[in-house]
């Protein structure tokens, strides 16, 4: 058994973590600095732009409303802040079909594991495996970018550069 997406033919085993059709995306990454540097990384704006977004309106904060821009595709992103404890997670909800974005901050010996699970992908079974498989890899993204952001300095400009044409 094989599922097709997008001329992709994926493996059954793949496929049937879908038919729940409520999946789970899970990355994480270890980042090799202080688990209150990162943490500030991902609520403030300044600093999540230098490898994510372009903008945003503020910094996090519980049961804040927040726009993320990604003006490179003329794109924001209206999101809430359900919760936040600090050096420990922050959960938001965004989009049209109100995805919950939970990031967890745990102090390792060597820095900070950060760990991203994604939640609320809705469709149908092809949709939401495509939303899934995107998202994974979206997110997988995020991480890279910033732990070279935060551990080299260097701003790898991975989210625009993954699709330049578009943001043409």
């Amino acid at each position: 058994m094989a599922l097709s997406i997008t001329n992709r033919v994926l493996p059954a085993t793949l496929a049937l973590c879908v038919v729940s059709n409520n999946p789970t995306v899970n990355v994480q990454m270890l980042i090799r600095r202080p688990v209150e540097e990162v943490f500030a990384a991902f609520i403030d704006p300044d600093v999540t732009s230098k490898f994510w977004f372009s903008r945003g309106t503020s910094k996090l904060e519980n049961d804040a409303q927040v726009t993320w821009y990604w003006d490179w595709y003329n794109v924001s992103a209206e999101l809430r802040v359900l919760r936040l404890v600090e050096n420990r997670a922050i959960e938001i909800e965004w989009g049209e079909d109100s995805q919950k974005v939970l990031w967890e901050f745990e102090e390792v010996l060597d820095g900070t594991m950060t760990a991203i699970s994604i939640t609320g992908f809705s469709g149908s079974d092809n949709e939401v495996l495509a939303q899934a498989i995107d998202s994974k890899g979206g997110f997988s993204l995020v991480l890279a970018g910033a732990k070279a952001y935060l551990e080299h300095g260097i701003e790898l400009q991975l989210v625009p550069d993954q699709n330049p044409m578009e943001g043409s």
